[in-house]
């Protein structure tokens, strides 16, 4: 495919059929014949058991399996893959295309009927659109079939895998914004006095975006070649600051009617504290693009940057100066009625899915399975140069990813996760959001002014809702706000 590059996983002497179904014990040879998980099948042996189903359905035929995944996530496939081949002889072939674009490019392979893949890696906030529109195929049969009770209660963000109350995918990166500060600046004991001095107060991570920004507005001193800041400005993740920002401001961005409720006073004010704060991130902010903002903060001379696991494992990987030299915190919050509401937010992601075009529907769906079992997603996530990141609890106790992230993120990226706010996952999400990556860049320009943005932006999502059903959307609006954590549903509330 264009902008893609293909290969083939090799296939050095599979095993039998005859060897791979003697390899398992009673439990899943019952559970092959029943066509249902057996009893007492548990997460441990999940992966055998789909290995074994793939065989049963193939037998006799020459199947194999073709993916569509995002750069950057090959070195966390290609372990699951030569497992697959090994238990199955199915062959799998697989195309990368950019981390931004593989949403697009699963819609127009859809639209255009050019597309053959079977299993496809869109990004989670781009299940309801892929959905929406045919793309993907609901596993619920499939789901019913195979998959023993409390599997994906153990997946610890799993909203994402659902739309419109059916299953789509399978959650297989756990993205989380987490914040990352450099130690050599929030150690430094002259730094600390004179911060104490200044502000009366102690130089520490901090949880409010009031105390980051003016953090960031400290730090950066050219004088000494240190900037405050990094972050992400460019047009296709800024909205993910705004999002959290305004949260933490303790409002709902729909109210129950579907008004939009971001451009008034905590959509604008939240705007307005990215705009003050700008001028004191690094001057290239706005152009940096995911690997480059990482590379860009491995330097060593700005203070933060916001961030996810897969930038952990860059940063803190073997040549990186950053290496061992970051503290972490949750992404800030705001007051809220004289008490701190965080709002972690579960941004990105990324989900095993079954491409609707499949000719091969219930082995594709059979692979996702084996691939995020407990023991293959482990396995995946351990890799040091893919950027899947944690999202079962196995993977925190794990000593090779204890090893690649280390303790003290992984108890952060933990805790976020676990409380993390959704993306707004409602049909139409990259048209909302779209609309707020558009203008909210040329408000932190000079373009426009924060409340003209916004203003704009609410007309464009009222454009967008009457586009979609809204009677239909609402519903789903409702179930997604009661989908938040609970701590940050009691603590927002309607203005429209």
């Amino acid at each position: 495919m264009e902008n893609g590059k293909i290969f083939r996983t090799p296939r050095p002497h599979p095993p039998t059929r005859r060897e791979i179904l003697g390899g398992l014990g009673g439990a899943s040879v019952l559970a092959l014949s029943t066509g249902v998980p057996a009893m007492g099948l548990t997460n441990e042996q999940l992966h055998h058991y789909s290995a074994r189903k793939v065989v049963e359905l193939t037998q006799g035929r020459n199947v194999g399996l073709k993916l569509l995944i995002p750069n950057g996530c090959g070195d966390n496939i290609a372990p699951v893959i030569a497992h697959f081949v090994q238990e199955t002889g199915v062959v799998v072939s697989v195309a990368e295309t950019s981390v931004d674009d593989i949403n697009t490019q699963i819609s127009l392979d859809w639209m255009s009927g050019s597309g053959d893949y079977d299993v496809v890696l869109p990004a989670t906030f781009g299940i309801p659109d892929l959905a929406s529109s045919g793309a993907l195929l609901p596993l619920d049969d499939y789901v019913a079939r195979h998959e023993p009770a409390g599997f994906r209660q153990d997946i610890l963000f799993g909203i994402g895998d659902l739309f419109d109350n059916r299953h789509y995918g399978f959650q297989t990166d756990g993205d989380a914004y987490v914040m990352f500060y450099n130690d050599r600046f929030l150690s430094d004991h002259d730094m600390q006095a004179q911060y104490q001095d200044k502000f009366g107060t102690a130089l520490d991570i901090p949880l409010t975006w009031e105390e980051l920004d003016r953090q960031i507005k400290w730090f950066d001193q050219p004088d000494k070649d240190i900037k405050g800041g990094l972050l992400f400005r460019t047009s296709g993740y800024v909205g993910w600051e705004w999002w959290v920002r305004f949260h933490a401001k303790g409002v709902w961005p729909l109210s129950m009617d579907l008004v939009p409720q971001i451009d008034r006073d905590a959509g604008i004010e939240a705007l307005r504290d990215m705009i003050n704060v700008t001028p004191h991130l690094a001057p290239e902010v706005a152009h940096l693009g995911l690997f480059e903002n990482w590379e860009r903060y491995s330097r060593g001379d700005i203070y933060c940057n916001i961030g996810w696991g897969g930038s952990q494992k860059f940063l803190n990987g073997p040549e990186s100066p950053m290496r061992g030299a970051m503290q972490y915190g949750p992404t800030p919050g705001g007051f809220v009625d004289g008490k701190l509401l965080l709002v972690p937010y579960f941004n990105w992601g990324w989900n095993y899915a079954v491409s609707a075009k499949t000719a091969e529907p219930e082995v594709a769906y059979l692979f996702s399975l084996f691939a995020a079992s407990p023991e293959m997603s482990t396995l995946s996530v351990r890799q040091q140069g893919g950027y899947f990141d944690p999202f079962r609890p196995e993977h925190y106790e794990d000593p090779e990813i204890q090893k690649i992230y280390s303790r003290e993120f992984l108890d952060v990226h933990l805790e976020s996760l676990q409380g993390a706010i959704p993306d707004l996952y409602l049909a139409n999400q990259s048209q909302y959001l779209g609309a707020l990556n558009l203008w909210l860049p040329r408000a932190l320009a000079g373009d426009v002014t924060p409340d003209d943005a916004l203003r704009r932006v609410a007309q464009m999502w009222n454009l967008i809702t009457a586009r979609s059903d809204p009677e239909k959307q609402k519903t789903r609006w409702h179930q997604l706000r009661q989908k938040y954590p609970a701590n940050v549903r009691d603590r927002l509330h309607d203005v429209a």
